[in-house]
Parts: C-alpha cells; structure tokens; sequence
C-alpha cells in the first residue's frame, strides 16, 4: 500500500512538472503581469531578530552565582503584509514567530524547588498579532475590522490613558523601546470620522469580547521566569494551589464587551483629546479566598485568582507648543471610577499582604511632559544637530485616601499605597554620522525613596536593512523582599532588585 502511494505521488507530481513545462512560455507575459499586479497591490516588510541578554545582579533565589549568565537568546521573526486590492479596502495581517533557547540561567530557574512551571512554554510563541480589514467610505469615513492596535495617550514608560489594551511583560518587562511588540491587539470595530467643519475627527471602539483569554490586560512574569519580581524567581504563582487567573469573573469577564470614545481637535493652537473608555483594569487585583470580592469566592482551590475588573475612565490631554522657549508642552489628566486596589498590609503577619480583599477608589493620573530641542548636545557631546530632551512627571492620585483603608501596592508585597505615587522619567537622545550612530540615556526616579532606572542605549543604523542595539538596564537604590521576608518598603523599582541587564538586539529589516 505504501509503494502504491508512492507510485501515485509520483506520477503526479511528473504530471505537474510537465504542465509547467510546457506552458512556460506561454506564461511569461502572465507572470509579469502577475509581478506588476504584486507590486501595486502587495506591500511586505518585517524583521529578523536576534536578542540577547546577559544577567548583571545576583539573585537571592539561586544557589549559584548568576553575573554574567546569558539569561535571554531569543530569535524572532515579524512580518506585516498588506493587500490592497481596491481603493477602498486594505486587508493587514502582521506575524510573530519567537523562539528562546533555553540557557543556563533559565535552567537554574527550571529546577528550584518551588518551579512548577516550564518557563520555556510561556516564553516561546507564535501568533497572527494583527489581522483586520481597513474600509474607507468617502472622504471622512475610515472603519478597521478586525484584531488591531489603538494608541491614545500621550504617556511613555507609564501609561494613564493608554489602556485599551494590556501589555506583555513577561519576556522583556517594560524595557523594550518600540512598545507595539509589547502591546496585545484586541478584536475590534475603529471607526474615524473627520468634522472638517470642527477642525477635528471622531473615533469610535466596540471591543466584542471575541479575544482569547491571555489577551486582555498586563501579563507579568507570575511563573518564575527572568523578570519575576523578586523574590519571585523559580516560584509559579499561577499554580492551581497558588493564584490563578480567572478572567470569567462576574466583575471582569473577557468575554463582555468592552467600548470607547474619542475627540480629537485643535483650538487656538492646542491640539486637545476628550476620551471615555470602558476597559479592564491595566494590572490584575487578587481576589482572595480569605476575603472572597462580591460575595464571589475563587473558582480554584489555592490562595486566591487575579482578576481584571472592568473600569471606567475619562480623559483629557493637551499638547502647545511655547514658542518663547522653543518647548513643547503636553499633559494627560484621566479619572478612574472605582478602580479596584487589594486591601491588607499585615494580613496574616504579614505573611500576605494585598489578601485581605479588595477595595474600590476614585483615583486621578496626572502627567506633565516637556519636550526640548537639546541644542546644547552639540557643545557638550559634539552631535551634528540638536538633540531631543523629554522630561514627565507622573502622578497617580488616590482620592478620598485614608490610612485606615489599609491598600498595598501591589498583592504579595507590604508597601502602603500612599495618597499620591509620582515617578519622574527623562530622556535625552542625539545623533552622529547623519543619524547611523544613535547615543540616548533614559532614567526614571521615585522620589518617595530614591530608586529608579538609568538605561543607556546605542543603536546602529547600517544600511538599509541592518539595526544593532545595545543596552545596560540598570536599577539603582531599589533593595527588594528577599525569600521568607516580612517587609512593608518595596515599590515599583524595588521588584527590580538585582536584575540589572546587558542587552544586545542584531536586527535585520525587510
């Protein structure tokens, strides 16, 4: 039977060889046709890369020293294709294939006694990020169908009004630069409609709810993996006995619908948004089985599950240029209706602090951004032109905030969330050799207790394809919880401690 199959094959395949044969030339006006149809139709372009990164902090929860380790070898390869085969219609899909080699570091990981986890199965992936139809109908009407990205906000490093999607930080936490490989698209209906007549255009979002389950909301490092918040590293917390997720809670189901609405104008030289936008909470709350959330206990048998309850936000931001000082300024105000936030410092003596329930609060984000023409990067770094200088404040803003709520920062860790948590990030980029040798230096500060990030970056620009980077991600004054510790000091930088970085990304673009 497997000769006859064999022999069948054959003979098919001679046949096929044969018909292609002789309508060769018979073809070749067809196929330069088909070539000029490609051209004007078809668009093409993405990347290959190769990303590395060597471990500079020695953490708690291995045995073994771990400075200098390769801790990521990761290739991948993104592609986006478009086809426009009317005027009105643009069909997009975008690809991503992305494979780790599994290195020493992460095989330390691998085997601490409290993995349960394959760190690898969540670090190696393939998905059709994005694939949607762009229908345009006149001259004022654009509509997208279809998984998609929506950026609204005016933040960077961290976000106020950019919440219609979740992030993905569980390979490369909040580092990497262009953030739409972090970003997870959502099915959805984007429709634009430009007034012309009021110098402006109005957007419209319906999100179905037709996403898979890992699509919604911010995913962390929760299985042990090599930007797990110390001292995370090795533990699963997602494990059945430990903190699920359940994303078919009756307070943040995936499956609901979820909108917004946006205004986009200018007025008297300010351009200006006004957004509404019904979403899921960017971070997942636990609800916990000691003190089950809407009378609604966990659907596992371990501590708790995270949840992302649906929220409901509005927002404005401003963006005026100041010619007297040659400075762009922008801000972003977004208030938050009951936004959920996990309520007991010293729950259980402090063994699990955040599992004592969870707690709804108004609360405002505030940011305040200048944007400056370094002019001085030429006397002090000798750059060929001016460079760039971003400064923002960010500030979130509890409101009605009282001691006596008791509120952390985040679940498993015993900080206090106080009234008002500010950040303060600065980025400072120039360039040399007509924009192929590419210095930046970003940092970002707590003032609260003096930790924050310094990051600074080369990048390369060598002819028209190849793009290298390189890249020291280092966190300063942020000593963290170490394994067994009762504490009641670690904030957003401190989840950091000892996982500073030698980043390096050879990339080839076509």
């Amino acid at each position: 039977m497997e000769n006859i199959r064999k022999s069948m094959l054959c003979l098919v395949l001679v046949g096929v060889v044969a018909f292609l044969a002789g309508s060769a030339t018979q073809s070749l006006a067809y196929v330069s046709s088909v070539e000029e149809y490609v051209k004007d139709k078809f668009e093409f372009h993405g990347y290959l890369a190769q990303r590395f990164s060597l471990q500079l902090g020695n953490v708690p929860e291995t045995s073994e020293n771990d400075i200098w380790d390769l801790s990521m070898m990761r290739s991948t390869l993104y592609t986006d294709v478009s086809y426009t085969p009317f005027k009105w219609l643009r069909l997009v899909t975008v690809f991503e294939l992305s494979l780790e080699y599994q290195t020493t570091y992460l095989k330390r990981l691998n085997r601490l006694p409290t993995s349960t986890f394959d760190i690898m199965d969540e670090l190696n992936r393939w998905d059709f990020r994005e694939f949607y139809g762009d229908f345009t109908f006149g001259k004022r009407v654009q509509l997208r169908l279809g998984r998609q990205q929506v950026v609204w906000g005016k933040t960077d490093f961290f976000r106020g009004l950019d919440l219609i999607h979740g992030f993905d930080y569980t390979w490369r936490s909040f580092l990497e630069v262009e953030n739409e490989y972090l970003r997870i698209p959502l099915i959805m209906a984007n429709m634009v409609i430009q007034v012309p007549e009021l110098n402006g255009s109005l957007q419209g979002l319906v999100r179905p709810g037709w996403d898979r389950d890992n699509w919604i909301g911010n995913r962390y490092d929760l299985y042990g993996g090599r930007w797990a918040s110390q001292p995370g590293k090795g533990f699963n917390f997602l494990d059945a006995n430990g903190v699920p997720y359940n994303l078919d809670h009756s307070e943040g189901d995936q499956s609901d619908p979820t909108f917004g609405v946006r205004w986009s104008g200018s007025l008297l030289g300010v351009e200006y948004t006004l957004n509404y936008l019904r979403t899921f909470n960017e971070d997942p709350v636990v609800n916990s089985i000691f003190n089950p959330w809407k009378s609604t206990p966990p659907l596992a048998g371990g501590l708790g599950e995270f949840i992302y309850p649906i929220i409901d936000l509005a927002g404005v931001t401003l963006t005026y240029y100041v010619p007297w000082v040659d400075v762009v300024a922008r801000t972003e105000v977004v208030y938050t209706w009951d936004k959920p936030y996990n309520v007991g410092q010293n729950f259980l003596g402090g063994a699990l602090p955040g599992f004592n329930g969870i707690m709804e609060k108004d609360t405002v984000r505030i940011m305040v951004a200048l944007d400056y023409v370094a002019g001085f990067t030429k006397t002090i770094f000798r750059s060929e032109r001016p460079g760039f200088l971003n400064i923002q404040v960010f500030d979130t803003w509890v409101v009605d905030h009282s001691e006596a709520d008791d509120l952390v920062n985040l679940a498993g860790f015993g900080h206090k969330l106080p009234e008002h948590s500010t950040i303060i990030t600065a980025i400072l980029a120039w360039n040399y050799m007509h924009d192929r040798i590419n210095p930046t230096l970003a940092a970002g500060i707590d003032p609260r207790d003096g930790s924050g990030f310094f990051i600074p970056s080369l990048a390369f620009v060598y002819g028209d394809h190849w793009r290298f980077r390189i890249e020291y991600d280092m966190f300063f004054n942020n000593k963290g919880k170490l394994p067994g510790e009762v504490e009641n000091q670690a904030r957003v930088f401190q989840f950091f401690d000892n996982n500073d970085q030698l980043y390096f990304r050879i990339m080839y673009q076509f």
